[in-house]
């Protein structure tokens, strides 16, 4: 009887691939084990199985695997059936969704392994290149494609090696490699010959010429006492010893050494009790229960500082006690930080952090812990790929600033929006989701509004705190006045010094990082563009290069202007690390930190500032839009924003609901402890509506405004959206393409179809960019309009000239 197995590959291709299994294995095999296969000519790759069966693929011979690469499934169940909704909500391959959910050492790949003929002996055939990967294999019994490049000093090795290949002076063949490496800790224990009581004294004798080696000895003892196992590290460091010490001692057959398997991350914390909830976050917690006994999913609309944490934690240690685990979603890594702080002085070793700035090994080791329900993986914190972790068990998910533009992943597929997913990912569990922010998507409140949610609100401060006394400050009349130092006013400067007497700490707001956007020059105004992309470079002083923030590229600052020859060039509009440089000669005697994408690239970089802040290291804080977030610093009384225009006039149908947002966000910063904070905003149009509702904080106003728009332009929370992009490096196919393209969508959706336009930045990475919305009424049916979708795409693929395009599907793009 022949067994087959359908098996998803980590290729964004739509179909499931067939391989044939022999009786053994496929009674051993289960869905969401990996398997090795072989796929196209000869590349290798590690398969993840979704269905065994009897039935013969019709229209190609099944293939033998290569090889088992588990024991027990890695993925479950439920974990198929959401990625199966990802891909057929989002439009993308089941593959693409298998390669964002697993941590890359899964995705195991093949490398080329090259062995020498040992029947060539023409050696005279051979070219220089050549020999020198035919004498390496002398000395070596195989070469990796790795190895041929560092012994050529060159990036393109291929070639050569064909050559060889076609002389058949080498062989190749393909390994399946495994990337993850457990972390094991050294130990010492003392060898079987010297385990009786007596043996201190003799081994001091033994080693009475040897100080160093008796040394060790005795720390051994006196460490041994604590009758745990004994580190090598700790050992070297109590007896001050070298590690070559240790090893002259296992030589001898004295000590001997043993290694335990550890976890890279180990939260540490004993667990303390929950802070005592006040009357509003009590009432708050038992409306949210009340409204779990009805509705799956709850959205909490908490004001900055009212203290959704604390109602987090009640409702975590609930489902915990129930034996069921929690995610904690966050939209910034840097919140993740200050949160694990808190969580940790509750939950102790509980916890679990799942983030792309924590290693490939880290994350495997997470993953693992969650696959096997350990005590600690039961609480996972993270950023938005923590929702395709293999729980089991699952209570409740909490989404913390549900209304984030960062939980939507926009490059690569999948591009999924991690809130929907979370919420989709909890029906499957029968499990609980909360949605939290003192700023509410407009379509979550809608949902809430229309009772689809449930809805609970928190509206005061933790501690009775008043709102922060916001103001605008006009620039245009401090400009006319000639009130403006540098980018800041009279008024701010005032507020800022005021603070900074009473020994309290400032935060600055400013969304573009760099030293200015664009360099002018003054004779003929042109500005030093990338040559990859459609954008001018950004000047950073520190370097003092020019560089493009879509492409990665740099230059060092030009001396003059490129074009006309003259060496008047100018700066134009401003960034952080403007804004840090005017305030150190501004206030020369205080501390200015600066937290942007530039500052915080390593690992530890949010930490580290984020740490100074709160032990006052730093005393004003500039940055861009990872300062807005739930972050809380009690000590800072005033915030900043430098220029709130920039925010407002941008060509998004989001732009005012998301410049409220971030606003208010910022402005929650200030005034968290006890007194009232004060908020400073900058702006040549303060009687904007927007710029008016912040002032106030009146969400219900902006809510109702912005509703009325949509409904009126056709716009979620009424429409859905998808986008579709194409992109190209010639600009003529991409345009052709998007005008055939459009034609085609025409027919079928006629003028809810908008396009075909090209981005503000047109070009990016060398790639001409051109877009096509299509709006779905209503009553139109999703998955139909889909299904055609894919048909016109489909066509599109099958005409010659367009297969080169990249079409990229966006569903609900926003």
């Amino acid at each position: 009887m022949l067994h087959f197995i359908d098996v998803i590959l980590p290729i964004p291709i739509q179909k499931t691939f067939t391989y044939s299994v022999t009786e053994d294995e496929a009674n051993f095999l289960k869905k969401g084990m990996r398997v090795a296969v072989s796929f196209g000519k000869s590349k290798m790759y590690s398969a993840l199985i979704l269905n065994i069966h009897q039935t013969k693929p019709v229209l190609y011979e099944a293939k033998d695997i290569h090889q088992i690469l588990d024991e027990v499934p890695l993925v479950n169940e439920l974990q198929l059936k959401h990625w199966q909704w990802i891909s057929s909500y989002y439009m993308c391959s089941l593959g693409d969704v298998y390669r964002a959910a697993l941590p890359s050492a899964f995705l195991l790949e093949s490398e080329t392994i090259i062995n020498k003929n040992e029947d060539f002996t023409e050696e005279d055939i051979l070219a220089d290149d050549e020999f020198l990967i035919f004498e390496a294999l002398q000395h070596q019994s195989q070469l990796t494609i790795h190895q041929v490049i560092a012994i050529l000093g060159k990036q393109k090795v291929m070639p050569i090696i064909n050559s060889l290949i076609k002389k058949e002076a080498i062989i190749i063949k393909e390994e399946i490699y495994e990337q993850y490496k457990p972390k094991l800790v050294k130990y010492v224990r003392l060898h079987a010959d010297y385990s009786s009581d007596d043996s201190l004294g003799k081994l001091l004798e033994e080693l009475s010429r040897a100080k160093k080696q008796r040394e060790a000895v005795l720390g051994f003892f006196q460490l041994s006492t604590s009758k745990k196992p004994i580190k090598a590290k700790d050992l070297e460091e109590k007896a001050s010893v070298s590690a070559s010490i240790l090893k002259s001692l296992v030589d001898k057959n004295i000590f001997e050494f043993y290694h335990i398997q550890t976890d890279r991350i180990e939260f540490n914390g004993d667990t303390n009790d929950l802070k005592v909830l006040n009357e509003f976050q009590e009432k708050a917690l038992t409306e949210i229960k009340e409204t779990f006994k009805e509705k799956d999913v709850t959205l909490l609309h908490g004001i900055t500082s009212s203290g959704k944490t604390e109602v987090y934690t009640k409702l975590i240690q609930e489902v915990l006690d129930q034996g069921k685990q929690v995610v904690f979603l966050l939209p910034e890594i840097a919140l993740t930080t200050q949160i694990i702080t808190r969580l940790q002085f509750y939950f102790g070793e509980q916890i679990s952090v799942f983030h792309s700035k924590y290693s490939m090994n880290e994350r495997v080791e997470v993953w693992n812990n969650v696959l096997e329900n350990k005590p600690k993986a039961r609480i996972i914190l993270g950023a938005r790929s923590s929702i395709f972790l293999p729980f089991s068990n699952l209570g409740l998910i909490v989404v913390d600033e549900e209304h984030e533009t960062s939980y939507k992943q926009f490059e690569p597929s999948p591009r999924y929006n991690a809130r929907d997913c979370a919420i989709v990912l909890a029906k499957l569990h029968n499990a609980k989701i909360l949605l939290g922010s003192a700023t509410p998507s407009l379509e979550t409140y809608f949902n809430a509004q229309q009772n689809k949610y449930g809805f609970v609100a928190l509206n005061r401060r933790h501690g009775n705190v008043q709102l922060p006394k916001i103001e605008l400050i006009d620039v245009k009349e401090k400009q006319r006045k000639k009130e403006m130092k540098g980018h800041f006013s009279d008024r701010l400067l005032k507020l800022i010094q005021e603070a900074l007497d009473l020994k309290e700490q400032v935060i600055l707001f400013q969304n573009r990082r760099g030293f200015s956007p664009v360099v002018e020059c003054n004779t003929c105004g042109v500005s030093p563009e990338c040559p990859n992309c459609d954008v001018s470079l950004t000047y950073h002083k520190f370097r003092n290069e020019l560089r493009c923030h879509y492409c990665n590229y740099q230059r060092s600052m030009p001396n003059s202007c490129g074009a006309c020859g003259s060496n008047t060039l100018d700066n134009k509009g401003f960034g952080t690390e403007q804004i840090e440089l005017e305030l150190t000669t501004l206030f020369p005697d205080f501390k200015i930190g600066r937290m942007d994408l530039d500052t915080t690239r390593g690992k530890y970089g949010y930490q580290k500032i984020i740490g100074a802040f709160e032990a006052k290291e730093i005393d004003v804080l500039v940055g861009t839009q990872m300062l807005s977030k739930g972050l809380d610093f009690e000590n800072v009384t005033l915030v900043g924003i430098i220029n709130a225009d920039s925010m407002l006039n941008f060509p998004d149908f989001r732009a005012h609901e998301r410049a409220y947002d971030m606003m208010v966000q910022v402005s929650g910063r200030a005034g968290r402890s006890k007194k009232q904070g004060n908020v400073a905003i900058q702006t040549y149009n303060p009687h904007h509506q927007i710029l008016q509702q912040v002032s106030t904080t009146n969400y219900a106003e902006m809510y109702k405004e912005q509703l009325q728009e949509r409904w009126q332009y056709k716009y979620p929370p009424y429409y859905r959206l998808i986008k579709i992009t194409l992109k190209h490096k010639d600009y003529n196919k991409v345009d052709s393409g998007v005008n055939w393209l459009f034609k085609a969508l025409y027919s079928s959706f006629g003028e809810n179809v908008l396009g075909p336009t090209a981005p503000a930045v047109s070009r990016v990475r060398n790639q001409y960019i051109k877009n096509i919305v299509i709006k779905i009424p209503p009553k139109q049916n999703l998955a139909q309009t889909k299904k055609q979708l894919q048909k016109i795409k489909d066509t599109f693929e099958a005409v010659k000239d367009f297969r080169p395009i990249r079409f990229i599907t966006d569903v609900d793009a926003y």
